[in-house]
């Protein structure tokens, strides 16, 4: 026992010494790989704002603050949180139930199938050519159909190139253009008819004419086959296989049976975990994959209710926040803040006007919606929303005087505008609300980051920092 105790030790001294403590936030310390993962990630090719390693360290930070806060205030106890990152864990996971030998054995188990659904009478593939009559046609255009594909079967029963002739008459388009060629195929997949005629020819023999319902035809018997081994369509086999996502469905159905197999005694989830710790033990990469899984979760919770949410939803605060900062959302050029709208009749121009006149800006749209257009007859078009000339031609036409070409709705004829020019900025911050959001969210972030640093203690090796990539 001290010999496996002093090994362990021996174990976690090297990977230390491999792996060195870059830094160590709230307590907690961060491995020079967790830091290498990131930054590498972050700034692989085709990142645009790429950053340097001392740029990178503070971002960092910030990310693993934010984590520790969201793990005090025990987010990762959510059972939504749970069940989302079990979900991101085990798509990762659950492909490792899968062997090599699991692939291979569903393979021959897909060719088998196909050889039984095959059965002794092969493949097939012809070519033909078709005069086409719809079933429910009258009597006179089958009959029709029936001369035309006669002088066809005559011709080439007279020493007419096939391909050449199907090019020419075939009526479908598909086959035609091959000459009248068809894939391979098995029986069922035809019409009766066809498939009775085709299947009585040996390659090179030519039908008589075949009625179908879809017309009449004429087939050329090309090549007769039964499936090639199975080492034939290996590789084809298991790219259809990955297409179709059955390695999932294989490790799905593994899981299951390992599940029913223990009479209770290990849940799904269990095993789930299990292995997400066996492959983070021996993939790193994975181990960092699935670990971003999980602060990235924490990270988004945390932040939408401390800072995205909360911005978007405190209409108070974003008052007070535009009020201070008001310099900041003025306009090089006047705005109309109001609506172009077209109406059937000259009467619902002012009645438009009278609708809205007394009610607040973002109330518009439903009292329009609810009065004019509420049933299946829509009697108004409407674009509302504060334009900036060049936004709306009616608008830069009426209210900008500008010539320009307005473009009249057939159905609506009559045009109009309604609303106010703002010719010194926004009225309130609700006529730039999205701005001042993103503006009001960034200074909450910027407030919550600083109250972490001080919570938070945060200590940076430099001299491992600097061997960031170069070990």
């Amino acid at each position: 026992m001290l010999f496996a105790g002093l090994l362990a030790c021996a174990s976690v001294s090297a990977q230390t010494a491999d792996d060195p403590v870059i830094m160590t936030i709230n307590g907690v310390p961060v491995l020079r790989s967790e830091f290498e993962y990131s930054f590498n990630k972050n700034n692989s090719e085709g990142v645009i704002d790429k950053k340097s390693v001392e740029e990178y360290v503070d971002l960092f930070i910030n990310y693993k603050l934010k984590v520790a806060a969201a793990l005090d205030a025990k987010y990762d106890t959510l059972q939504s949180f749970q069940a989302e990152f079990a979900q991101y864990r085990d798509q990762q996971v659950l492909p490792a139930f899968v062997t090599d030998a699991d692939m291979e054995a569903e393979a021959h188990k897909i060719y088998d199938q196909t050889v039984e659904q095959i059965g002794p009478d092969g493949l097939i593939q012809v070519a033909h050519i078709l005069i086409m009559a719809k079933q429910q046609a009258p009597q006179s255009e089958w009959d029709a159909a029936k001369v035309r594909i006669d002088s066809i079967y005559q011709a080439l029963k007279n020493g007419a190139d096939f391909a050449e002739l199907a090019k020419k008459v075939s009526q479908d388009p598909g086959s035609a253009r091959e000459g009248g060629l068809l894939p391979f195929v098995q029986r069922g997949r035809l019409v009766k008819e066809f498939e009775d005629a085709a299947y009585a020819l040996q390659p090179g023999e030519m039908s008589g004419v075949i009625q179908s319902p879809y017309g009449y035809h004429v087939i050329l018997m090309k090549e007769r086959k039964m499936l090639e081994p199975f080492e034939f369509h290996h590789d084809n086999i298991l790219k259809f296989m990955e297409q179709r996502n059955m390695r999932d469905q294989i490790a799905s159905q593994k899981v299951n049976d390992m599940v029913k197999s223990s009479n209770g005694a290990v849940t799904k989830a269990q095993l789930m975990e299990q292995k997400a710790d066996e492959l983070s033990a021996q993939d790193q990469e994975m181990k960092y994959l699935i670990k971003e899984y999980h602060d990235g979760l924490l990270l988004y919770e945390i932040s939408n209710n401390l800072v995205w949410e909360k911005a978007a939803k405190d209409e108070a605060g974003l008052a007070n926040y535009y009020k201070k900062n008001k310099k900041n959302y003025t306009w090089d050029e006047p705005r109309y803040k109001g609506m172009a709208y077209h109406v059937k009749e000259l009467g619902d121009v002012k009645a438009v006007r009278d609708c809205v006149k007394k009610l607040a800006f973002d109330k518009w749209a439903e009292a329009l919606r609810s009065t004019f257009n509420a049933d299946s007859v829509i009697r108004i078009r409407v674009e509302k929303g504060i334009f900036k000339k060049g936004d709306n031609a009616l608008i830069d036409s009426i209210v900008f005087k500008k010539d320009t070409t307005v473009t009249h709705l057939t159905d609506y004829p009559i045009d109009a505008v309604y609303g106010k020019l703002l010719k010194k900025g926004p009225e309130d911050y609700t006529d730039v609300r999205g701005l001042v959001v993103a503006d009001y969210q960034e200074a909450l972030e910027k407030e919550w980051v600083a109250d972490l640093r001080r919570k938070y203690a945060v200590k940076v090796n430099e001299e491992v920092l600097k061997t960031v990539n170069k070990h």
